[in-house]
């Protein structure tokens, strides 16, 4: 067992600076400016999922080992005050840049956000018909009446609460007793709410209507304003005899932490509908507001059991990822980033079924600089193509109207065998997923979905067809999800081939997942749990054996996150040995590089940039036998012991040169690049004087682009050979 090092960051403050990355790209002045507001909004987005998975964790840690630490040394309580307390910051500088800089810029553009205090009167007829028809019959106010709990304040859900008055003269003396014996009136005190205490009712802002409300257009520009803006508006409707007194709108994070009952067998999709459902009255561990109520806020924090340190008072508009309808909006490419287009790979037919080509040669494609389409081609081929027998895959996640599910439905009503692994506990993903369980079995589809303590994480898909020569495996491997949403700005790998080893090893892979097979020994895929960490540790291993001064050894890696103990201990052990060791993380790393005498050969570089970057691509010197392997995992303790992934080789030469070369032009990036520093922050990379500028996804745009433009320009030849 490699001895764990305690010199390492926490992982999730380290989380937490990967969204501080984000962020800087919103601050970025040359960015356009709609695309600023999409990362503001992904900021958000990111925040919602940490506090109910992350924060939840720590939180129920607080409770059960209050006097437990993490391997850098800090209690459960120590993580949330400086996770809080960074938190906070972040929250504010988003913010102000949304209020400072978003917002005034795109009214410059001719994009107008009116709030409230600035509708025209011609607005507020427009805006008062709109709530009346569109809006009000959909509000449902709840008096709180001073309970102690808001059951009914779903998790995510926008919220509006009003702090209300009665504006009725009560009646006194023996004809107000007489009203109220007969149930005709309430006294006073029933008006006011419990005791002296002002009744307070909470109105959730319903997501089934768009949140930015177009207003007429004037002046040539274009004004919005925001349904909770609205409902805030006009909210006096909703309670006759009445005033509202303050208003306080808020967003509410729950705790989705909770994990599925493994051990349930009888029904495993109910388990995970029950949890689903755990999530809209879980235990609250964040809460967003904005507007003035201290009452409101006092009352919301104690009825939800919430410290000062979980509220986040900024001054709006909240609930920012649903903003991205104005990211999106229509007649405004000038404030986005100019198009850039997906080209079909110049190694593939273009107007034919690939089976030739890829019995011919092993082929990458990285999206989404080229397109996503052959993986579609290849799935809708292997669906209409006789010869094709049968179809195995695992999906995790994949788009809401799947060209992919289609595939497969057609595939098994074509009488295709056809075998789909689901996996159910993709978080947040679950809902969905069910739906494509139901679907593909009702499609006569086999389908798994469970395998008990694990999530198959795995991206492959094998297709069997019967040839000439015999039956013929053709196997795709990739480091990203069946998604052709997410392939349009997600950067991924992915590797087609019919090498026989590779198809036997999917086989066997796919017999393992789906049934009782025993644990098989594969030749060339590597599998997690059983032993990619083992065959990580090793290839690192061998690096330090085979590294001298004159000739030292050399990893590059790119990944999501690192945070494997064991993996991060190795590579220190490497970096004391003199291997260079180049690695490109986008988010957590736990991993302290630039010690002397335990990292100073350790470089880390994060790129955040308009794709999100996906791909998992490890390559080991090996004494000049260059090895390149993708992966689905990431080097994080769940993707290595607590997940079922796949890490494939490049085994053909050219293959293997190409994604080397890639991998390698992400350390010159000068323009979208952080280095991370010794004390844990990290140091945008600036262009010093004289040097050229080097954009990573930019370089990766272009060289495609030119590529394919030569090949359009010139396509290969073809001999017209004669035949009987």
């Amino acid at each position: 067992m490699i001895e764990v090092p305690t010199k390492m960051f926490n992982r999730e403050l380290s989380w937490i600076e990967f969204n501080a990355r984000v962020l800087d790209e919103a601050l970025r002045p040359e960015v356009p400016i709609l695309e600023r507001l999409r990362f503001l909004t992904i900021v958000s987005s990111n925040f919602d999922e940490f506090f109910m998975v992350r924060v939840a964790s720590l939180k129920e840690q607080c409770l059960r080992a209050p006097e437990s630490c993490d391997s850098t040394g800090l209690s459960a309580r120590e993580q949330l005050d400086r996770l809080s307390s960074r938190v906070h910051e972040l929250v504010d500088v988003q913010f102000r840049c949304l209020r400072e800089e978003i917002l005034p810029g795109l009214e410059r553009e001719g994009l107008v956000y009116v709030s409230p205090s600035k509708f025209t009167p011609s607005q507020l007829r427009y805006l008062d018909a709109y709530f009346m028809s569109e809006v009000f019959p959909l509000l449902t106010p709840l008096r709180t009446n001073g309970e102690k709990a808001f059951p009914s304040i779903g998790n995510l859900r926008l919220h509006a609460a009003f702090l209300l008055r009665s504006s009725i003269s009560m009646p006194t003396g023996p004809l107000a007793e007489f009203l109220e014996t007969a149930g005709i009136l309430s006294a006073p005190a029933a008006l006011e709410g419990e005791g002296s205490k002002p009744p307070l009712a909470v109105v959730q802002i319903p997501a089934s209507i768009p949140r930015v409300v177009w207003l007429p257009d004037e002046g040539g520009k274009r004004w919005f304003t925001l349904l909770d803006d609205v409902v805030r508006s006009f909210g006096q409707r909703l309670f006759p005899g009445f005033t509202i007194e303050e208003s306080l709108l808020f967003k509410v994070a729950r705790d989705a932490d909770r994990a599925v009952d493994e051990e349930r067998d009888d029904d495993f999709i109910a388990a995970i509908q029950e949890v689903l459902a755990s999530r809209q009255s879980s235990v609250p561990v964040r809460l967003l507001c904005t507007g003035e109520s201290p009452t409101i806020l006092e009352t919301l924090k104690e009825s939800m059991g919430l410290g000062e340190e979980d509220v986040y008072h900024v001054p709006g508009p909240i609930d920012l990822p649903t903003l991205i309808e104005l990211a999106n909006v229509e007649g405004f490419d000038r404030l986005r980033n100019p198009p850039w287009r997906s080209f079909w790979p110049v190694d593939l037919p273009s107007d034919a079924p690939l089976w030739d080509e890829l019995k011919r040669t092993d082929v990458l494609l990285h999206v989404p600089y080229q397109s996503y389409e052959p993986v579609l081609r290849f799935l809708n081929d292997a669906a209409d193509d006789p010869s094709v027998l049968a179809v195995k895959m695992t999906l995790y996640r994949t788009s809401g109207d799947s060209p992919i599910i289609r595939a497969l439905e057609r595939a098994a009503r074509q009488g295709k065998h056809v075998t789909v692994f689901v996996e159910l506990k993709a978080r947040f993903d679950e809902e969905r997923n069910i739906s494509w369980v139901h679907r593909l079995e009702k499609a006569g589809i086999i389908v798994v979905y469970g395998i008990a303590r694990l999530k198959v994480h795995a991206k492959v898909l094998l297709v069997v067809r019967r040839e000439t020569e015999g039956i013929r495996r053709y196997v795709h491997l990739s480091t990203g999800n069946y998604n052709d949403r997410t392939a349009r700005f997600y950067v991924d790998m992915s590797l087609f081939t019919t090498n026989e080893e590779i198809a036997n090893d999917a086989t066997v892979f796919f017999n393992m997942i789906s049934g009782y097979s025993a644990i098989m020994n594969t030749k060339r895929l590597v599998m997690a749990p059983i032993d990619m960490k083992p065959r990580l540790l090793a290839m690192i291993e061998r690096e330090i054996d085979r590294s001298t001064p004159e000739s030292p050894g050399r990893i590059m890696a790119k990944m999501n996150s690192l945070a494997d103990e064991e993996i991060i201990a190795a590579l220190y052990r490497a970096s004391a040995a003199g291997v260079k060791v180049l690695l490109n993380v986008r988010g957590v790393c736990m991993l302290v590089p630039g010690v002397g005498g335990l990292s100073e050969n350790i470089t880390v570089v994060s790129v955040i940039d308009r794709f999100l970057e996906h791909t998992r691509v490890f390559c080991f010197e090996n004494s000049g036998a260059n090895e390149v392997w993708l992966s689905s995992a990431d080097w994080m303790s769940r993707n290595l012991d607590r997940r079922v992934e796949l890490m494939f080789p490049i085994l053909q030469e050219s293959i293997r040169r190409t994604v080397r070369d890639v991998l390698q032009l992400y350390f010159t990036d000068n323009v979208k690049s952080h280095y991370l520093q010794r004390d844990g922050s990290w140091l945008r990379r600036e262009r010093v004087d004289g040097e050229r500028s080097v954009r990573i996804q930019e370089v990766l745009y272009e060289t495609e682009r030119k590529r394919t433009e030569l090949f359009e320009k010139e396509p290969q030849r073809e001999f017209n050979v004669r035949r009987n």
